[in-house]
């Protein structure tokens, strides 16, 4: 059915008008979130907020905690070695990462923004990488038909702002990273020697071979939904970014099953391929599916455009269908002695309109953490 809806909103070109009209479309939510967190601004204990939200049946550990994630397409019941290759990221979450240099930095490029720093509560820094390959690996010549050889590492932070007495957490991020690098590449070929795949031959013709700096800010705001089911935990999100991937978007998703952590804590619709941000830990162990669901209107994408260097395969933006649907589902799981675990099966529809490369991308991921404190 997504497919169907997708399709009818894609089948004409779009204008010259159309880009500048979904950047203006990215800049306005940003605005709208900004604003709307700073309407109404309250600061309240943690007491108060236990009291508003009886879903939660312990308070979360402020203390710190890391996490480890690798996302893969082998992971995904296809089985198969292609698009969004794979993903490594290593996290660490912290309230003393408030204080640290790249959080600053973050928090004073909100504020420029329209954004308070009343009430923050959840700060997180992140290093990884992650790739996409055309579904033939073993050829070295690029294909145009096909998806480009594309990379980014990246180290990324993170802040939360909470409005207790609204249920509304608005939450920013900051990546800077670089594109083109040939580690990513190399990573994947060591781990094919091992495994026995096939060695990806093509990772020469990549979107800014040799490296090129990148960058993308975030800005997400979540909202929890009432629901009469103690066991269930519902919210939507409304999001825009800057940067190598420049959209908005509105998704919904939900929690099932013994939860021990704040409903904004774990946030599946803010992870953007390898980028994840891992969740806030609760004092007592919990077990949850979860599921869910976004839209986005995507004015341009780094990894099928390029940037600013030449590349040997790019897409323009009229070859692309700005309508992307993703969803995601999964199961997570905590043990008393603090660590977690959490797998989980993503995808979202085919960008590209003709050829090779029009076809929809899965991908499963593992994420392994541990409470410290």
């Amino acid at each position: 059915m997504y497919r169907k809806i997708e399709r009818k909103l894609q089948a004409q070109r779009h204008p010259a008008w159309f880009r500048p009209l979904m950047l203006l479309v990215v800049l306005g939510q940003i605005t709208w979130v900004a604003a709307d967190e700073n309407h109404g601004q309250v600061s309240m204990a943690d007491e108060r907020y236990q009291k508003l939200d009886m879903r939660v049946p312990a308070p979360a550990v402020d203390g710190a905690r890391w996490y480890l994630s690798f996302d893969n397409d082998l992971l995904s019941p296809k089985n198969r070695d292609q698009d969004y290759t794979y993903g490594i990221n290593l996290g660490y979450a912290s309230p003393e990462v408030t204080s640290w240099w790249p959080n600053e930095a973050l928090i004073s490029l909100d504020k420029l923004l329209g954004l308070s720093s009343k009430n923050l509560r959840g700060s997180a820094l992140e290093a990884g990488l992650y790739g996409f390959t055309p579904s033939n690996v073993e050829s070295s010549e690029p294909n145009k038909l096909d998806r480009p050889y594309s990379s980014l590492v990246y180290v990324a932070t993170s802040a939360e702002r909470m409005n207790w007495e609204k249920q509304v957490v608005l939450r920013s991020q900051f990546t800077l990273g670089a594109l083109g690098l040939d580690a990513v590449g190399d990573v994947q070929n060591l781990t094919h020697r091992f495994t026995g795949g096939h060695e990806a031959k093509g990772w020469h013709n990549q979107i800014s071979n040799g490296g090129e700096p990148t960058f993308r800010y975030s800005v997400a705001r979540m909202k929890l939904l009432e629901t009469a089911l103690p066991r269930l935990e519902l919210k939507h999100t409304a999001a825009a970014s800057v940067g190598y991937i420049t959209e908005a978007s509105w998704s919904i998703s939900a929690r099932v099953g013994k939860i021990a952590t704040p409903w904004h804590s774990f946030k599946p619709e803010s992870k953007n391929y390898a980028e994840s941000q891992g969740a806030k830990r609760g004092r007592s162990p919990e077990s949850y599916f979860w599921i869910g669901s976004a839209i986005k209107l995507r004015a341009y994408n780094a990894f099928l455009q390029g940037q600013f260097r030449e590349s040997a395969v790019t897409y323009s933006h009229d070859e692309l269908r700005p309508v992307v649907v993703e969803a995601w589902v999964g199961y997570a799981h905590e043990f008393p002695n603090g660590y977690h675990l959490n797998y989980g099966l993503r995808g979202h529809t085919s960008e590209i309109k003709e050829g090779e490369g029009d076809r929809d991308v899965i991908w499963g991921g593992v994420m392994i953490g541990r409470r410290i404190l």
